[in-house]
């Protein structure tokens, strides 16, 4: 990726590159030192990390010269980065079979995993697929709970006979090649799926026939995040792709743009049909109901965007730029006829949904159909002539149906404050699914039959987790600058508080995402061994609308970190636990604010685990270009208050010699094409730079690289249950949790 035109031109000190590559050399030579040293005041051995090289790189950003003398690292796949990530893995997979306890732990992950699920989610956590209908046939992911992978059977009627049309298990033998996405078509005759291999993000799509489970010989490959729109003949798709590259990958530095994929033909007869204005803007397609309008998501960051369209019964005519002012976030729901439908913080930082016209003498003319209310509109669906709208209050959710003058229907009564997806569907469609979670309950599925406004209950998971034996309170504190801010808090009913609870604090904030109840194996796990699970509501998410997200962005970042820390505080406060008995834990965007927690206060926390984290924030955007698309939560170190920001808080740069930092087990994946793992790489060696001069910290700062996985999605049960298990084994010995007793 070219670096930034207003960027200073970085200034290499002399013979750098000698002094690299005499370095590096070094890296390999000489007698192994020993994996531990002698045991710390905890009993737990002290590593001895292996050499790691230093060189004399030094950037300047506007004036500012800034150090970076792990930049070696940033040359994934180079003999030098594979000997020494060998070397750390050396170290840490040792130290981590050792703990006290790990073997007990991996057995109750491994017990609490073992239900029966209806539905799953493919891109992580936050996304959860249920049932639909689509022409005769049903469509739905599965797992008996022994499987590393969801199965997606077709049933002719709910809950009648079904088979297995694509089982991802059969893939590849260690099961590292997933079933990424799907899509099927109007008529369920088809479904193109996407695959993806070791956790990466590119994926290769194909198109499977339903009736016999036979795949066409369609591979459209040089794809990542892009959705696909099935014409609704089902003769074919648009979805977006990167140029070719020789690797049969897509080039991720640049742009995507849209094609046509015609269902049984070679990829190289696809046709482009639209590519969008700007270096740094990339559409995306979905197509109405009726087959008449492509409509085109024009992406470039997650505050903002802009819609154009294609009136496909002409397809040689002008893109419309229906909207175009980038003036907010526009999310196409559906559409009648000429009007079409979305969900926009346009003038609504809360949102709204809006009918935009799309054809005649008042194209582009916009009308509110459903005004800004005091909740946040978290998600809508336009299904079955309906408005469905999931809201959240105070970080949870609430349904309201809406009919389509914009009038309230009905409210859905749910079982707790807890989080409620799906609600798929097209306008014509009778019925449609959703899902309800909370802390202490399974993602529990639904069936809204939406002309009668009746919810069925179809599918309960029985989970090992004894609900009534635990509850979840949410509380509020006020951040360092007075902000109120909530926070869910998990544990036994009969728990004592008197501040020696070993706790797990978790955050993200970012992106415009909130942390929403939501049961997973691993926090049954962590509560069933005694610990409390607490998750703070930070700025930067969704939660309070745009504006809230906004406080939590660039120059204003630094107030997440501010919320975290402050949760913390309260936590320990309140005496649910203390600095000796409080872990903390983040992935993706949580690593970065688990990281920059760590650093900016290492006197409050007993461990860390950052997560496939963003460490390195001077140079995050130079990864490729989905990086770039951060900007506009993160700024850029070419703009100079941007980077007065991000050199005040990004990890690796704020780690001080000196500074005795708490346990920390840093965890990454050599497949992590999404946040590449170098801010792993270069956060590790700062943290044992530190720990190794100055103060001769006895704290355990252990890196752990994962082979043949990714940033997280497709991750085959296996493998997450090493990773939790490794996780939760280190936070348990730091803070004190007796494992083995509840």
């Amino acid at each position: 990726m070219p670096m930034p035109a207003n960027l200073a031109a970085p200034r290499r000190a002399p013979a750098a590159s000698v002094l690299l590559l005499a370095m590096l050399g070094g890296c390999a030579g000489g007698p192994a030192a020993p994996p531990f040293a002698a045991p710390s005041a905890t009993g737990l051995p002290v590593p001895s990390y292996p050499p790691t090289p230093r060189v004399a790189q030094v950037d300047v950003y506007h004036g500012v010269r800034v150090a970076d003398p792990w930049r070696w690292m940033e040359s994934l796949g180079t003999p030098a980065v594979r000997e020494w990530v060998g070397a750390e893995n050396a170290v840490s997979r040792p130290f981590l079979e050792s703990l006290p306890g790990r073997a007990q732990i991996k057995e109750r992950l491994a017990r609490h995993g073992e239900f029966e699920r209806f539905g799953a989610s493919l891109q992580g956590a936050s996304s959860y697929v249920l049932p639909s209908h689509h022409g005769a046939h049903y469509f739905y992911l599965h797992s008996d709970g022994n499987q590393d992978l969801g199965v997606l059977y077709i049933a002719e009627a709910l809950g009648g006979p079904a088979r297995a049309l694509i089982d991802p298990n059969t893939l590849s033998a260690d099961r590292t090649v997933a079933l990424a996405d799907f899509e099927v078509a109007p008529d369920g005759e088809y479904v193109a799926y996407a695959t993806s291999v070791a956790g990466s993000d590119w994926k290769t799509w194909h198109v499977r026939v339903t009736a016999t489970g036979e795949d066409l010989p369609d591979e459209v490959r040089f794809t990542k995040f892009t959705p696909v729109a099935w014409t609704p003949d089902g003769a074919g798709f648009y979805y977006s792709r990167y140029p070719a590259r020789d690797e049969r990958r897509g080039d991720g530095t640049k742009q995507v743009s849209v094609w046509f994929h015609r269902r049984g033909a070679a990829q190289t007869e696809d046709r482009r049909v639209y590519a969008a204005d700007g270096g740094d803007r990339n559409p995306y397609p979905a197509i109405t109901d009726d087959g008449r309008w492509l409509v085109l998501t024009i992406a470039d960051g997650f505050a903002e965007n802009a819609v154009h369209c294609l009136d496909l019964r002409h397809p040689d005519s002008r893109p419309l730029r229906l909207l175009d002012r980038w003036d907010g976030r526009y999310t196409y729901l559906g559409g009648e006829g000429d009007e079409l439908y979305f969900l926009s913080t346009a003038g609504a930082p809360r949102g709204r949904i809006i009918a935009v016209a799309a054809a005649g003498s008042e194209a582009g003319a916009v009308r509110t159909v459903i005004a800004e209310s005091e909740d946040t509109i978290d998600d809508a669906h336009y299904v079955g002539g309906e408005f469905v709208l999931g809201y959240l209050s105070d970080a949870h959710s609430r349904v309201r149906v809406h009919r389509r003058d914009g009038s309230l229907r009905s409210e859905l009564p749910l079982p707790g404050l807890g989080q409620v997806t799906g609600f798929e569907g097209k306008g014509a469609d009778g019925e449609t699914f959703y899902a309800y979670t909370d802390f202490l309950t399974p993602w529990t599925i639904f069936r809204y039959e939406i002309a009668a406004d009746r919810s069925t209950l179809f599918r309960r998971p029985a989970a090992a987790l004894d609900p009534a034996q635990f509850v979840t309170e949410q509380v509020f504190y006020r951040s360092k600058d007075g902000t109120r801010v909530p926070m869910y808090v998990t544990h036994r009913r009969d728990l004592r508080f008197d501040g020696r609870q070993p706790t797990l604090l978790y955050g993200y904030g970012g992106f415009n995402v909130p942390q929403l109840p939501a049961y997973t194996v691993p926090v049954a796990t962590w509560l069933d061994l005694g610990g409390v699970y607490a998750v703070a509501n930070l700025r930067g998410g969704s939660e309070y609308g745009e504006t809230w997200h906004v406080a939590g962005t660039r120059t204003h970042k630094q107030n997440v970190i501010d919320d975290f820390i402050a949760a913390a505080e309260w936590l320990i406060a309140n005496r649910i636990t203390s600095p000796e008995h409080l872990a903390i834990q983040g992935r993706s965007n949580g690593g970065l604010l688990v990281g920059a927690a760590l650093v900016q206060r290492p006197d409050l926390f007993a461990a860390a685990l950052p997560v496939v984290g963003v460490l390195d924030m001077l140079r995050y955007d130079t990864a490729s270009a989905n990086a770039r698309q951060w900007a506009s939560d993160y700024g850029l170190a070419a703009n100079p208050d941007d980077f007065e920001a991000l050199r005040a808080y990004s990890p690796v740069q704020n780690v001080r010699r000196g500074v005795c930092y708490p346990p920390t087990l840093i965890t990454t994946a050599d497949h992590d094409d999404r946040v590449v793992p170098w801010h792993s790489f270069k956060f590790a060696a700062a943290l044992q730079n530190a720990q190794m001069h100055g103060t001769r910290c006895p704290n355990p700062v252990l890196l752990h690289v994962e082979s043949r996985a990714g940033h997280g999605a497709g991750k085959p049960t296996w493998m997450q249950l090493e990773d939790f298990t490794d996780q939760w084994a280190f936070a348990a010995a730091q803070t004190g949790l007796r494992v083995g007793t509840p």
